[in-house]
């Protein structure tokens, strides 16, 4: 429901930390830069999280879902086309999620390209939004069910429908396997030339695939500031890379994930830069770690993957991480990275230094 209220995160209205010290801080005693710092920008770098407190939105009594798979035979590409134009500008009502697989039919290596779609409303007025903004869909009243928040729910956990909301009570993990996920942001449509290319690419490869998830709606109307997570207007979609396999050992995993790689590479001239950005929750240490979390280039290291995962709110972020833990306790491999405490020739340490700085840029700003 991110194109009608945005993420979870725009609605976390109190949370409990336990932050470096052993204490356990509410939203008034944290104070609001951290209580903004955790709101997408990776609680674990901050403290553990206790306990998010989220205002609930309201849905209607009866939402509908449908799901279209069309093969390149089947005007696939013209559909994909036409989905980047109208999925992140249509009613915020709606979201539909675009699926591209490599796949095999009648014998021949081809794409299929599904969509997948809830809408907050009734299948009538579904219908008449989609006739109007992508006839190329063809959607019918028998693609469309309609049906109860809770089972919508079961229905995106892949269940067949009818299948009782109970399932999602049971509690017995599935088989193992792996898996390997990247992301992207895309700011200007795909052509269909380079549609074409990558369908090549897609077959190429064979067991990779794309997820297309739009933007639009309430993601363009919340600042990009208001909260950690950056990737607010100007994203028409997010894209996920996914790779499955079942086979264990090294050989099976450098033979998928370098797959999913040479995907990624070929898109590079498709997707978002200076940065090219990066969806937080896909951790991905392809585009960045850090080695020496307290070493003098700590900081430079973890610029590399935080601008692309928060952009411009990455400099508040390593600034609250100094304020609140400034030895770096919490850490991983893609952690808030701390300000180097590196002597000026002054005796003024460059954290110190860096930070004076900022404030002055920025009133610099505010008075021009």
């Amino acid at each position: 429901m991110l194109r009608k209220f945005g993420l979870s995160v725009d609605h976390v209205v109190d949370a409990k930390i336990v932050d470096v010290n052993g204490r356990i801080l509410d939203r008034k005693s944290m104070g609001e830069d951290l209580f903004w710092a955790i709101r997408g920008g990776g609680g674990a770098s901050f403290g553990v999280i206790l306990a998010y407190k989220i205002q609930l939105v309201p849905v209607p009594e009866i939402i509908t879902v449908f799901q279209i798979p069309r093969t390149l035979e089947e005007n696939a590409t013209d559909i994909v086309y036409r989905w980047q134009h109208i999925a992140p500008k249509t009613d915020s009502n709606l979201f539909m999620r675009l699926l591209l697989q490599p796949i095999y039919s009648k014998q021949k290596k081809t794409v299929r390209a599904s969509v997948y779609a809830l809408f907050l409303g009734g299948v009538d007025q579904l219908l008449s939004i989609l006739t109007r903004d992508f006839p190329e869909l063809d959607l019918k009243r028998e693609d469309c069910i309609e049906m109860g928040w809770i089972e919508s729910v079961v229905w995106w956990a892949n269940y067949e429908h009818g299948t009782s909301p109970h399932v999602l009570l049971h509690r017995s993990p599935d088989p193992a396997y792996f898996l390997k996920r990247k992301s992207d942001y895309v700011q200007i449509p795909i052509s269909k030339d380079g549609l074409e290319l990558l369908w090549k690419k897609l077959m190429e490869l064979d067991k990779t695939g794309l997820v297309f998830n739009p933007y639009g709606g309430q993601m363009n109307r919340i600042s990009a500031t208001d909260t950690a997570f950056p990737h607010r207007a100007g994203n028409l979609f997010k894209i996920q890379y996914s790779v499955n396999w079942k086979e264990q050992g090294a050989e099976a995993d450098k033979s998928h994930t370098s797959q999913l790689q040479l995907l990624y590479n070929f898109m590079t001239p498709f997707v978002s830069k200076n940065p090219r950005r990066a969806y937080f929750n896909y951790r991905d240490l392809d585009i960045g770690i850090n080695h020496n979390y307290n070493a003098a280039n700590s900081f430079e290291e973890g610029r590399v993957y935080g601008i692309k995962y928060f952009n411009e709110n990455f400099e508040r972020l390593v600034q609250v991480k100094t304020a609140v833990d400034p030895q770096n306790f919490f850490r991983d491999e893609q952690s808030i990275p701390i300000l180097p405490k590196l002597r000026s020739s002054s005796g003024l340490d460059w954290s110190r230094s860096w930070g004076l700085t900022m404030v002055a840029i920025m009133f610099t700003a505010k008075l021009l």
